[in-house]
């Protein structure tokens, strides 16, 4: 004889489940904002035609003031919001960088 549950249990149960199942679908938070805020690309310009690696990334960030650097690949798509925190670096297909704004 199998074994009878009240209703109330039954859709706690399944609620239960469903919240479980659905926290697998929860997306973690983005990156958070350093700097000022305010970007300011004019200081950057001597990162054209160098390598798009890491220490030269921080150091735009850094002098930029930008609380966030989004490099852009030649095949990426950008959207054409405007913020003020964030430092576009344009790279081409052997990762140099290509141009710096403040998009």
């Amino acid at each position: 004889m199998t074994p009878r549950f009240p209703r109330h249990f039954r859709s706690c149960a399944s609620a239960a489940l469903l919240a479980a199942g659905l926290s697998g679908c929860l997306s973690t938070p983005g990156p958070t904002v350093a700097g000022d805020g305010q970007c300011d690309a004019s200081q950057s310009q001597w990162a054209v035609g160098e390598p798009g690696n890491e220490a030269n990334m921080r150091r735009l960030s850094r002098e930029s003031g930008a609380g966030l650097v989004n490099p852009v690949g030649p095949t990426t798509v950008v959207s054409r919001d405007f913020r003020r925190d964030r430092l576009r670096v344009y790279l081409d297909a052997g990762n140099t960088i290509t141009a710096v704004r403040c998009e």
